[in-house]
C-alpha cells in the first residue's frame, strides 16, 4: 500500500518550528513521509478509530503479541483495551488509507516469545495468517473478529531466548509467502522491522532482514540501550544497510517514555531530520507511542 506525503500531517511540529527556523525550511515544507505510531500501549490513548480520526497517521502498529512460539501460549497484551470493537476500528482505519500492522514480541518481563525451531516459526506465521491477517482456520478465534484483516506484521524482537538460534529469518519468509494468496482484492501481508538503535541488532534480527522481504525499518532513537554512535549517524548506518526497505526515524513523543532519549521538535529537526530526508530510502517518522503523543501533543493535535 503505498502513502503520499501529505503536507498537514506534522503541522503542529511545523508550527512549533516556524519561529526557529530563519530560512523558513519548516518540516512541513520539506515533506516528513509517513507517520507510524505504536497503539495498544495504555488504554488512556482511545480508541485505534481515534487515532486513525486524528488525521496525523498513515500507519498504526497494534502492540503486542508478546507470547508465541517456543513457549506455546499466544498471548495478546492491549493493555487493558476492549477487544470488542477493535475489528471494526482496523476496518475504519483502513477505509481512510491507512495501513494496520501487529507488532510481535516487544521488550519487558510481560515478554514471553522464542522461535527455537523452524517448526515454531512455522506454526507462528500459520497463526498470524490464520488469526490476524488473511487466512481461517475452522475452529481458530479471530481476536479481531472474522472480517478484519490486518495488513501485516511488525518484528519488534528485544530479547532472545534462543541464542543465536532464534527463527525469525524463518518466520519472515513463511509470512511472505502468503503474499501468493490475495484477500478481498489486497496483498495478505506487508513485514516492518522495529529494530535497536545500535547497528547491527540481534542475530535473530539480522537473519530476519537479510531475506530482503521487509518494506520498512523503524530505527529506535530510544530505549534501554542507547546508540552506539549519535543518533544521526545510528540512523544512517541502518537506512545505508538496507536501502530496498524505507527508513523510519523512531522517536518518543514525550520525556515520561524515555526522558533521555526524548528531542524537542527543533532537536529532531536539526539534528536528525534535515539530514535524515536527503537519503534515498528515507521512510518517515515512527512514534512511540500513541499515548505519549496524545498527552504531549508531539505530532498529533489529538
Amino acid at each position: 500500500m503505498a502513502f503520499t506525503r501529505r503536507p498537514s500531517i506534522l503541522l503542529p511540529l511545523a508550527l512549533a518550528l516556524l519561529s526557529l527556523l530563519a530560512s523558513g525550511r519548516t518540516l512541513a515544507a520539506t515533506g516528513p513521509g509517513d507517520i507510524a505510531v505504536f497503539w495498544g500501549r495504555n488504554k488512556a490513548e482511545g480508541t485505534l478509530r481515534e487515532a486513525c480520526d486524528t488525521g496525523t497517521y498513515t500507519t498504526v502498529i497494534i502492540s503486542f503479541l508478546r507470547g508465541f512460539g517456543g513457549h506455546g501460549a499466544y498471548t495478546l497484551d492491549l493493555s487493558g483495551h476492549p477487544l470488542a470493537g477493535v475489528g471494526d476500528d482496523v476496518k475504519h482505519c483502513q477505509s481512510k488509507g491507512i495501513l494496520v500492522l501487529l507488532s510481535i514480541a516487544a521488550a519487558g518481563a510481560a515478554a514471553n516469545y522464542s522461535l527455537p525451531s523452524a517448526q515454531s516459526a512455522a506454526d507462528l506465521a500459520a497463526y498470524l495468517w490464520d488469526a490476524y491477517l488473511g487466512g481461517s482456520r475452522p475452529g481458530l478465534r479471530r481476536p479481531f473478529g472474522d472480517d478484519a484483516a490486518l495488513d501485516g506484521v511488525d518484528f519488534y524482537i528485544d530479547q532472545s531466548t534462543s541464542g543465536d538460534h532464534d527463527h525469525y529469518d524463518e518466520l519472515a519468509r513463511r509470512l511472505y509467502a502468503y503474499n501468493s494468496r490475495y484477500h478481498r482484492g489486497r496483498l495478505g501481508v506487508t513485514l516492518t522491522a522495529t529494530v535497536r538503535c545500535a547497528y547491527p541488532d540481534r542475530p535473530g534480527v539480522q537473519a530476519a532482514l537479510a531475506t530482503g522481504l521487509f518494506s520498512r525499518v523503524h530505527v529506535r532513537l530510544y530505549g534501554d540501550l542507547k546508540c552506539t554512535w549519535s543518533d544521526r549517524e545510528a540512523w544512517e548506518k541502518w537506512a545505508a544497510a538496507y536501502p530496498a526497505s524505507r527508513a523510519f526515524v523512531g522517536v518518543v513523543a514525550s520525556p515520561e517514555a524515555d526522558k533521555d532519549a526524548y528531542m524537542f521538535q527543533k532537536d529532531l529537526y536539526y539534528n536528525v531530520l534535515q539530514f535524515a530526508q536527503k537519503v534515498p530510502n528515507y521512510g518517515g517518522l515512527m512514534i512511540w507511542d500513541r499515548y505519549y503523543d496524545k498527552m504531549n501533543h508531539y505530532i498529533s493535535s489529538s
